[in-house]
């Protein structure tokens, strides 16, 4: 499909969208090897992270079945040996979330340090510049699948009631210490965001541009809509979900987003990049800017692009 997201920015360090990211070929030298080992670790967990999320079914019928019976003991003990599996899941995806933010850190960290430009580090460290992409690529396939299984959060809001009642019953719970009170509560607030891995991730990167450096602004800019070598389908949808998932990130990170002009991001061509696919294919990722970005119906974005990602 030759370069399909060759929409280039407005002359950002001068040749900022006259290289490509071979995301299909990139390794590690070994000046990034160290950093990209420790993230690799991470994102090869990513990936079962993913499989056990696609594969989480809940126990709805367990549940249904506890509230209808309520005076029934083994009905209420069948729901809950259901329910405390599936908890102790939803606590590994919360935990996976914290490591994920710590890797995002050692990434954007050797991305931003001050020895060159970002654009020379995305060109001198590709493979750490894929490792980028592929926890933003991960963070928007996470967000799908739990924004499609309403099971995530009725298991949870079932466990947490449940062991309040157990608690003022005075009866004792063994599963209590795998997801204490105070966990719990944090569990709660993770799951309760639309986009929680988002969420994580944008959370870090203000903190990082506020404490560290703006130049993670900057290398966002520049991955958004950069030229991209690639060949295979995969490697195409791959590209069109890094583009959006930095472009939503961008716009949560950047205080005035990523819609207005000043943001240096060429929106109109990206979003036609989007519509030129197949729309079955990219539905999702244009209902994730209509609907999981911070600024788009804000004053400042032109009509242009509003008419652009209005739904037919």
């Amino acid at each position: 499909m030759g370069n399909l997201i060759k929409v280039l920015t407005r002359d950002i360090d001068n040749n900022a969208g006259n290289f490509f990211l071979d995301f299909e070929n990139a390794q590690p030298t070994e000046a990034e090897r160290a950093v990209w080992e420790q993230v690799n670790e991470v994102l090869m967990e990513a990936l079962a992270i993913l499989d056990d999320l696609q594969s989480y079914n809940g126990a709805g019928e367990e549940i249904r079945q506890a509230i209808q019976n309520p005076s029934e003991d083994q009905v209420q003990e069948r729901a809950w040996a259901a329910v405390v599996p599936l908890v102790g899941k939803l606590k590994k995806f919360y935990e996976f979330s914290l490591r994920l933010e710590g890797s995002l850190h050692g990434l954007l960290k050797a991305l931003t340090s001050a020895r060159c430009s970002p654009t020379q580090h995305l060109e001198q460290e590709q493979a750490l510049a894929r490792q980028f992409a592929e926890i933003l690529h991960f963070t928007l396939r996470f967000d799908e699948l739990k924004m499609t299984n309403p099971a995530i959060q009725n298991d949870f809001s079932y466990y947490r009631r449940t062991l309040n009642r157990m608690r003022i019953n005075n009866v004792a719970a063994e599963e209590e210490n795998e997801v204490n009170n105070e966990l719990a509560n944090r569990m709660s607030l993770f799951y309760a965001n639309a986009t929680p891995m988002l969420k994580t991730l944008s959370d870090a990167t203000t903190k990082f541009v506020s404490d560290v450096s703006e130049k993670a602004l900057h290398c966002l800019r520049i991955i958004a809509p950069i030229s991209y070598r690639f060949a295979s389908e995969d490697t195409v949808s791959f590209c069109l979900r890094v583009m959006v998932g930095v472009i939503i990130l961008y716009d949560y990170v950047h205080p005035a987003g990523a819609f207005v002009k000043s943001s240096k991001i060429e929106m109109k061509g990206c979003i036609k990049v989007l519509k030129d696919q197949p729309q079955s294919s990219v539905e999702g990722l244009l209902n994730a800017l209509r609907y999981t970005t911070k600024h788009l119906n804000d004053e400042t974005t032109s009509k242009q692009i509003k008419n652009m990602l209005q739904v037919n």
